[in-house]
């Protein structure tokens, strides 16, 4: 049950920054976007290893894995531009 809630759970993050991108209510390199990418791909890699779908786990890896990347270098440019 808990991996379920889970699960759905990152369906929701991932597909709401998504429609919040489409509606551009939020940007691509937005904190919130970022955000929503990195818990949304959490969630769903922890329940494909929880089901031993390599594959998907390792999609989801990947897709929180770039938006730790992104969200890295912007905070590396803010740090850059502050005296």
């Amino acid at each position: 049950m808990i991996m379920s809630i889970i699960g759905w759970s990152g369906v929701v993050f991932c597909t709401l920054g998504y429609l919040l991108l489409s509606m551009r209510k939020i940007r691509a390199n937005s904190f919130a976007f970022q955000a929503l990418n990195i818990v949304g791909g959490l969630c769903l890699a922890l329940t494909a290893l929880d089901t031993h779908d390599l594959p998907n786990a390792a999609a989801n890896v990947l897709w929180m894995s770039i938006g730790l990347y992104a969200l890295s270098r912007q905070f590396s440019k803010r740090q850059k531009k502050q005296p």
